[in-house]
């Protein structure tokens, strides 16, 4: 990249810097630049282009370079400042000293080259965004590959729509360092259906709220049942499976069956698959913190069932959150766990327990990561709360303006963008990157579980 010479920079309060006349760069917002002033080196990025006349750029400093490193808490103001362009080897650099070591694609901005994410960064809740056809699961593939295989923090993927079932197998033809970690990664895929893996929970686990959730119960309009069930919870301990609750509960009535226990034959729960038996529970799998467990909720018969998983492991981690054992909780399609307007007890237990991991999760090792489609998808109580973003096609201006509203870190010419990425283009800003970065995400190594259906050609 040439810069003309007489460009010069300044900056009033070591912080951001301003470029009053910018004729003849050409420089996008996103760019990173060399900012040189009597003696001292400074990085910065490119946060905003204005078309007046002349044009002005504007944008944050990053610290202040040396030989081999970045102090970024060194920057400084400044009077007049010629700027350079960034080589490879800035970057590098930069990719260096922030900790930047998961590779997951190449920067589309100058100076382009690899685009990484901090490892250590996603001790932070991510908020993960794009419209369908954006490719929002492939990429969301290409960073789990990344952190199954080069760290040690367990992930657990909520999976409505088996599109990560396949992420313990590598696509034909995949080599490297990376694909040789994934093989050596002890991950499990828990599916309704398999005998052999099979995705249960265990109701008479479950602490008494989400009890009642599941049984629909409301502690003031069904006092009754809720009391029985409130004293009998100590009492069903010992039992194994929820059939043979029934007919302890049916002793305690003198007059035919007791009303808790026709609840629960009227709600149909003795059918539900997704009672463990004499498998073992979701928890337990999880609870050995294999390198990913993915929950492939898709497979139940009905959508309460996909509830009755997703509470109970959310229940059983809360429960344990003070043994503080790190876990990275990756919710596909999060509006089907995370929406306002979810209204069903446990669906509303669920959302309850997402918020309040949101909130207070991160200091105990519960980390979220959240994709949806659409922002106003999920509850902004979570939202609210995260530190990362990854941003893919989006073509809604409400969407692009309530993302600016919760994530003011992104640059916003940078979010205006997001229309006109091409599939697997994202905007990536926050903590678990050196810098926002716009990113063409690299192939996976793993195949995808799901894909588009084709439309049948003659």
């Amino acid at each position: 990249m040439v810069i003309p010479r007489g460009v010069v920079a300044r900056s009033d309060d070591g912080r951001s810097f301003t470029v009053a006349d910018a004729s003849g760069v050409r420089l996008d917002a996103g760019s990173l630049v060399v900012l040189a002033d009597e003696g001292s080196r400074q990085l910065a990025i490119v946060e905003e282009r204005t078309g007046l006349t002349p044009p002005t750029l504007s944008g944050r400093l990053l610290g202040e370079l040396g030989d081999d490193s970045l102090d970024t808490h060194a920057s400084h103001p400044f009077e007049s400042a010629t700027l350079a362009g960034v080589d490879h080897g800035t970057m590098e650099v930069l990719h260096r000293t922030t900790g930047a070591l998961l590779e997951i694609g190449v920067n589309l901005t100058a100076p382009q080259g690899p685009a990484r994410l901090l490892p250590t960064r996603f001790n932070r809740h991510t908020f993960w965004c794009g419209q369908s056809g954006s490719g929002k699961t492939y990429a969301l593939g290409v960073v789990l590959e990344q952190l199954i295989a080069h760290t040690a923090l367990p992930v657990v993927v909520f999976d409505p729509n088996s599109d990560f079932v396949r992420l313990g197998e590598l696509a034909p033809g995949a080599e490297g360092a990376t694909a040789d970690a994934l093989a050596e990664r002890d991950i499990r895929v828990l599916r309704p259906k398999d005998p052999a893996s099979p995705l249960r929970a265990k109701f008479l686990d479950l602490p008494l709220p989400s009890k009642a959730a599941v049984l629909r119960l409301d502690p003031v309009a069904d006092r009754d049942e809720y009391n029985t069930l409130l004293h009998f919870d100590e009492a069903i301990t010992g039992y194994h499976v929820l059939d043979e609750v029934l007919p302890a509960l049916n002793a305690l009535s003198d007059d035919g069956p007791h009303p808790l226990a026709a609840r629960i034959e009227n709600l149909g729960l003795l059918e539900w698959e997704v009672w463990a038996g004499d498998d073992r529970s979701v928890t337990d799998v999880v609870a050995e913190r294999p390198d990913a467990t993915v929950l492939d909720l898709g497979g139940f018969s009905t959508p309460e069932q996909q509830l009755v998983v997703a509470l109970a492991l959310l229940d059983d981690l809360w429960a344990r959150r003070e043994e503080r054992r790190p876990v990275l909780l990756v919710i596909d399609e999060a509006h089907n766990l995370c929406s306002p307007l979810l209204d069903s007890p446990i669906a509303v237990a669920v959302r309850e327990r997402i918020v309040q991991i949101a909130a207070e999760g991160r200091k105990f090792g519960l980390w979220l990561l959240l994709s949806t489609q659409r922002p106003s998808k999920v509850h902004p109580g979570i939202i609210s709360q995260c530190d990362n973003l990854a941003l893919m096609k989006m073509t809604s201006p409400l969407d692009l303006a309530e993302l600016g509203t919760w994530f003011g870190y992104a640059p916003q010419a940078l979010l205006e963008r997001s229309p006109w990425f091409r599939q697997g283009e994202a905007l990536f800003a926050g903590g678990f990157v050196p810098t926002a970065s716009l990113v063409k995400v690299n192939a996976r190594l793993t195949p995808e579980g799901g894909s588009d259906v084709r439309v049948p050609l003659r």
